[in-house]
């Protein structure tokens, strides 16, 4: 990147606006093909006015301890997009780890909704399963309060691990994620499908709605159809591209 002064370019980008919100849609699998939610990414323009994807900057942001005034940033965005467009789908943000103990956080969400009149539950706050187990006193606080404020919550990649399904009836999430490596493997994996009928089962008694990531083929998309998941994301249903470009239209 040829960087002098990483931090403070990165602290530039988020003054001067110099990033850009993408998006990937997510495909309901239990009605009509259509696209309720979609993920919310983010590039950075760099000095040659390319955008970089994730691996090229993310990890700066989170060596100089940056990644909740990034996650600010995008959360703006994304709230200010649905205050100009009332009938987009639902947006789905993913927080960072270091985002999850920042106080602040919440209430500046709370004000923001707020002052733009969107109503909390069009925003999706999606953490990770990783930080889930590595940071469990943090998320519990940080749940109830994006669950106060009105929001809707979400768990990505879960199933990586050796997880208890304990956890999602403790933490009672909106949105669950199965990860992408139990979606891929589902047709040469017996524990995989197992994995993954767990989640089912336990989501009809939960009641949260189950997602697909890391969707590559249609042969996956009919085997999580028949597994009964309520939604699908990946590559095989949709490449991510600029948000105006997926919910403008």
């Amino acid at each position: 990147m040829g960087w002098d002064d990483p931090p403070n370019r990165l602290l530039r980008a988020l003054k001067r606006d110099e990033l850009a919100l993408y998006a990937q849609p997510i495909l309901a699998l239990k009605d009509a093909p259509t696209f309720p939610m979609a993920e919310v990414l983010v590039r950075l323009q760099d000095d040659d006015a390319v955008f970089l994807p994730p691996g090229g900057f993310l990890p700066l942001f989170e060596h100089f301890r940056l990644l909740p005034q990034l996650d600010r940033w995008v959360v703006r965005q994304s709230v200010a997009l649905l205050a100009r467009l009332p009938r987009v789908p639902r947006l789905c943000v993913k927080i960072s780890s270091q985002t999850l103990s920042d106080l602040e956080f919440v209430p500046e969400l709370a004000s923001e909704l707020a002052r733009s009149k969107v109503p909390p539950g069009s925003l999706v706050i999606e953490i990770s399963e990783h930080d889930l187990l590595e940071h469990p006193n943090d998320v519990d606080a940080f749940f109830a309060s994006i669950r106060g404020i009105g929001c809707q919550l979400a768990i990505s990649g879960f199933g990586r691990r050796s997880v208890s399904l304990t956890a999602l009836t403790t933490m009672r999430p909106d949105f669950v994620k199965a990860d992408g490596g139990i979606v891929r493997s589902l047709r040469i994996g017996q524990s995989s499908r197992k994995k993954l009928g767990a989640m089912v089962s336990v989501a009809k008694v939960t009641g949260f709605a189950l997602i697909g990531e890391g969707v590559e083929t249609n042969e996956t998309l009919a085997d999580l159809r028949e597994a009964g998941v309520d939604y699908a994301q990946g590559f095989g249903i949709q490449v991510p591209a600029p948000i105006s470009l997926i919910i403008d239209h």
